[in-house]
């Protein structure tokens, strides 16, 4: 083990009692391999001498708890694994939606979806390698120990073989562990670019660059053969070297024990239990396989601890107190990954319950603020309050329930079209659509409110369509985005550029929806329009990471600078 097992050794925990059980069943039946080859010299001398008639039986007792134990060890280890891959995905997935947006961004999708499934089952093999493992080494210990009492001799000779065995398979070990992290690394790699493939689908078909795509796609597959070929010619020479070693060890234990029966030490029974420990002893088939499985989990365990092992927000337990969605920015500043200021010493008050349009050039850092004010992402500097309490004081649940997000490009998650929309209301709200149910209710404002009714009253079964039946366009999917926003936020509501896909009348409709309503929530509008600019209450005006003015869309106007951020848009005002 290494100091960085930490997951690996807490997936060999998770197996739990399963493991327990795993290691009580194999124990039971490595000791009755280990007496087996005894009590047939017994049962030999006995038919020679004509002693007791015993051993034979216990000879087919022996034999019966070996067929029980290895029936009973493989339910174990199933159990064992699917109980320690449960736990360990549900942790990474927890764990993964914690993160801080940015930094499980930094991973392909097709990446972190190889390392939940593929990966984490490797890992919950951990338990079931590390209780076999141990006691797969018994019966090879145990032989040298029985051979040791039968005629020290052929314990000395068996114990040398098993030195020369347990050196080569120490260098499988090291040289398995990087091809099987290299054959997962290229893996991953492929199913991260075949899902961005999947998901430019129309464009790359448009474009007519499907063979130049399935080339990207594959680029890493002469790596990954390469890092299969060599994981399996390891195992292979592996194999071979012990299938080479094993009959000649075999070989030296018998020709040892044939000349101690000639010279009396050793009765006919006892030779015939030491050819059978010598073949217990040289057998490491069990052993090398339980060393591939250990490569294996090992490297799994690594690549799911590496995303464990990134630090998510700590979260608060504050309430929020009373207030109308009151939103302060102090200082903030965001880095970029490449370590240059997306945003730089920002200051916004965005008093409770008025409208607040981000406008900016491309780049300016529209989106990042809007991240920050609802704590999709911390800054690096600086402080986001609502309402006067610090976001990262606040619980989660109550922080979600107080703001909502809409984007330009809203993932719709859900069964049906009802849940998409109510995903962000309350649990007790969020209950399956009944006539006249509080989520009822509140879903059907809402798509009002989003000009996203009519749609789904065009829909077979209304908002009781699964989303798998009722394709939306770009316009639609943004509307129902929009609606789930409505429906739960209750005192900050966030659009960011969420309704870059609408037409000229339904925007509007929208707008009016959105700053129509004085005294309500607080709404902060990410836009590249100047008539949503317009309808709001204040401006806040980004260039280059800083604000470089709030004021009233009117009194902008005058500045040429302003006005050419919408001209670059493709508006005139």
């Amino acid at each position: 083990m290494r100091r960085g097992d930490g997951p690996f050794r807490q997936a060999a925990r998770d197996a739990g009692g399963w493991a327990w059980a795993l290691g009580a069943v194999t124990l039971t039946g490595a000791v009755a391999e280990l007496l087996l080859p005894a009590a047939l010299g017994l049962a030999v001398d006995a038919a020679l001498t004509g002693g007791s008639r015993w051993w034979p039986v216990a000879v087919c007792a022996l034999v019966a708890v070996l067929v029980t134990t290895d029936t009973l060890g493989d339910l174990a280890a199933g159990y064992g694994a699917a109980r320690a891959t449960a736990r360990l995905r549900g942790r990474l997935l927890r764990h993964l939606f914690a993160l801080d947006v940015r930094a499980a961004r930094r991973y392909p999708v097709g990446d972190l979806v190889g390392r939940l499934v593929g990966q984490a089952a490797d890992a919950g093999q951990a338990g079931n390698t590390v209780v076999l493992g141990a006691i797969a080494l018994l019966p090879p210990l145990g032989s040298v120990v029985a051979l040791t009492l039968i005629e020290p001799a052929l314990g000395v000779t068996l114990l040398a073989g098993l030195l020369l065995l347990g050196g080569l398979m120490r260098a499988f070990v090291t040289d398995a562990s990087a091809a099987t992290a290299g054959y997962q690394k290229a893996l991953n790699r492929i199913a991260g670019r075949l899902l961005e493939s999947l998901a430019g689908a129309r464009t790359i078909a448009a474009a007519g660059t499907r063979r130049r795509e399935q080339a990207r796609v594959l680029a890493a597959l002469p790596e990954l053969g390469g890092h299969g070929r060599r994981g399996w010619e390891l195992l292979a020479r592996a194999s071979a070297r012990t299938a080479a070693v094993a009959p000649l060890l075999q070989l030296a234990v018998v020709a040892v024990g044939g000349y101690a029966l000639t010279a009396g030490w050793l009765t006919p029974g006892q030779l015939v239990s030491a050819v059978r420990y010598a073949a217990t002893g040289a057998g490491l088939g069990a052993v090398l396989a339980t060393l591939n499985r250990l490569v294996r989990s090992r490297s799994g365990a690594a690549r799911v601890g590496e995303l464990l092992a990134l630090p998510a927000p700590a979260d608060g337990d504050a309430p929020l107190p009373p207030g109308a969605g009151a939103l302060r920015l102090h200082g903030v500043t965001v880095h970029g990954d490449d370590g240059r200021p997306v945003l730089d010493g920002v200051d916004l008050d965005v008093p409770a319950g008025a409208t607040v349009a981000v406008v900016g050039p491309s780049g300016a850092g529209k989106s990042t603020l809007a991240a920050v004010a609802g704590r999709l992402h911390d800054p690096d500097a600086g402080q986001v309050r609502l309402d006067g309490v610090p976001l990262p004081r606040l619980d989660p649940a109550e922080l979600r329930r107080a703001v909502g997000y809409a984007f330009d490009r809203p993932a719709l998650v859900g069964a049906t079209v009802h849940d998409a929309v109510g995903l962000a209301l309350p649990p007790q709200q969020a209950a399956p659509p009944a006539d006249g149910s509080p989520a009822t209710v509140a879903v059907r404002r809402a798509a009002e409110a989003a000009a996203v009714d009519d749609v789904v009253a065009r829909l077979p079964q209304g908002f009781r369509t699964p989303l798998a039946d009722a394709p939306f366009s770009g316009g639609e999917a943004q509307r129902l985005g929009l609606a789930r926003a409505f429906a739960g936020a209750r005192r900050l509501l966030i659009l960011d550029d969420a309704t870059s896909s609408l037409d000229t009348v339904t925007e509007h409709r929208i707008s009016r929806a959105v700053t129509g309503r004085p005294g309500g929530r607080t709404r902060l509008v990410v836009t590249h329009r100047a008539a949503t600019a317009a309808a709001a209450d204040l401006v806040a005006w980004l260039d280059g990471g800083r604000l470089r003015a709030v004021a009233p869309h009117a009194r902008l106007w005058a500045d040429p600078a302003y006005r050419a951020v919408f001209r670059a848009d493709g508006e005139a005002g």
